[in-house]
């Protein structure tokens, strides 16, 4: 069993800024990757950036220079720093992490939280 408990959506003008942190739990032996990925009105699922346990990044073009991931491996947190943000970044941002149970495990599996909102008005 795996749980991850998502904070830090809400309303915000444009330009303004917005941290997400997420908190992973459970029966969790390492995570090669964690990250965010985001579902915006009339659009599909997508990644939005993503950090390894070796705290290299990737970042979707749309976000790239205004939002920084950030992970504390020892507490299993990962973060969004969101800034400069725009109308266009409204929708629900869902903690992602990719995990092995345990160290028998052959393959990793995908894990989402449940997702919380940002608004970004106008």
């Amino acid at each position: 069993q795996v749980q991850l408990v998502e904070s830090g959506g809400g309303l915000v003008q444009a330009g303004g800024s917005l941290r997400l942190s997420c908190a992973a739990s459970g029966t969790i032996f390492s995570m090669p990757a964690m990250g965010w990925y985001r579902q915006t009105p009339g659009n599909e699922r997508e990644l939005v950036a993503m950090i390894t346990s070796g705290h290299s990044t990737n970042y979707a073009d749309a976000v790239q220079g205004r939002f920084t991931v950030s992970r504390e491996n020892a507490k299993n947190t990962v973060n969004l720093q969101m800034n400069e943000l725009k109308p266009e970044d409204t929708g629900v941002y869902y903690c992602w992490i990719r995990y092995y149970s345990t160290y028998k495990t052959l393959g990793a599996d995908d894990y989402w939280g449940q997702g919380t909102q940002v608004t970004v008005s106008s």
